[in-house]
């Protein structure tokens, strides 16, 4: 059976900007990519180089604007900036974290300022679970009331889940939550060992194998759409799928929610600037490929060396160089870098033997 899926030019512009507008944030998640602190950098971009920053991301074009932290809320220009984005015509998304800053006000002035849709982490099913990961009392309970806010007032949302040991059996009762605050989509993130996340904590690549069978099952079914984050190998999983029912018809959902992100990696479709404004491939992926305060958004997204070598997947290595699935995975490169040191290596998370002689996907 031959596959095909819809592939922009991520030679030329990404299809998603992350900002990481501030790293300061008053949660102490035991996974966090950022080690985040409870005070703002002096070093933060400014209100008026933020400015300039979402005029070069509009100049990639329509790519999808997320600000990030930390917790955004901790910026007092944050309104401004989001409407700044809206008017210039970005699609443009938040991400705040479940403190006591993120009041019914708060999620009210994002739908205001024209916010296409909030995500919110969860990372449990209840306040014990989720509360213990996230480090502070109360933050279940907020983070649901956020979603039901949202819900209530029309906001779309995004819930986001980072899968480790500690949840990974819990995912079904995280599902019932997702139906019950009608989120549009459920991101899974898999682990990356970075910032403050533990290796320990992380699934071995065969229980990566047994929470990409519950996604694609959910998804056939679930009211939202459900996706991946650092865990590229969940398309090939999909591809798998597809090719061993036929094409049965009931998968397509599956099949869609996969292949829109198709191909899109670390620096391929994907560019993250952090809050002093270095310019990464990704948020998990501490390779700078330069700095908005001195070079060109656009010119290091589409000539650096860095984000050119990432996007040549002739360059992976082990078995993700010779992977037939290449094309729409790839492995992902901050995993390779975070356990080996070399973001060209294999990702040492995929359990998938290539079988060149098979080769489905062109």
């Amino acid at each position: 059976m031959q596959l095909s899926f819809n592939e922009m030019n991520f030679d030329q512009a990404p299809m998603l900007v992350i900002w990481e507008a501030t790293q300061a944030c008053d949660l102490a998640c035991v996974h966090c990519r950022a080690s985040a602190q409870s005070e703002r950098s002096p070093n933060e971009l400014t209100t008026e180089q933020g400015y300039r920053l979402l005029d070069e991301i509009r100049s990639f074009g329509e790519p999808l604007m997320v600000f990030t932290g930390g917790d955004p809320l901790k910026r007092p220009d944050l309104y401004d900036l989001i409407r700044y984005a809206v008017k210039i015509g970005l699609r443009t998304n938040v991400t705040p974290s479940a403190t006591p800053l993120l009041t019914a006000e708060a999620i009210d002035q994002f739908k205001a300022a024209g916010i296409t849709r909030m995500a919110i982490s969860l990372d449990g099913p209840d306040a014990a679970s989720h509360d213990d990961f996230r480090g502070i009392p109360g933050t279940f309970d907020r983070a649901m009331f956020a979603l039901r806010h949202a819900r209530d007032i029309g906001l779309d949302t995004q819930l986001q889940t980072t899968i480790t040991r500690r949840n990974m059996a819990r995912l079904p009762e995280m599902a019932e939550i997702a139906k019950e605050v009608r989120t549009r989509m459920w991101s899974l993130f898999f682990l990356i060992v970075t910032g403050r996340a533990e290796e320990g904590d992380d699934l071995a690549a065969p229980e990566y194998e047994q929470v990409f069978e519950f996604m694609y099952e959910l998804s056939k079914t679930a009211p939202f759409g459900v996706k991946t984050t650092e865990a590229m190998h969940y398309r090939r999983y999909v591809a798998q799928r597809i090719k061993a029912e036929h094409g049965v018809t009931e998968n397509e959902n599956a099949k869609g929610v996969a292949w829109r992100t198709a191909g899109v990696s670390d620096g391929k479709g994907f560019v993250f600037v952090s809050h002093q404004g270095e310019i990464f491939p990704s948020g998990f992926l501490p390779l700078s490929g330069g700095n908005v305060l001195h070079d060109s958004l656009t010119d290091v997204y589409r000539n650096s060396d860095l984000f050119r070598t990432l996007r040549d997947t002739t360059q992976r290595e082990g078995k993700c160089g010779i992977c037939e699935y290449q094309k729409i995975c790839g492995g992902s490169r901050s995993r390779a870098f975070a356990l080996t040191g070399d973001y060209l290596a294999e990702d040492p998370r995929c359990i998938y033997q290539p079988h060149l002689a098979e080769a489905v996907v062109g």
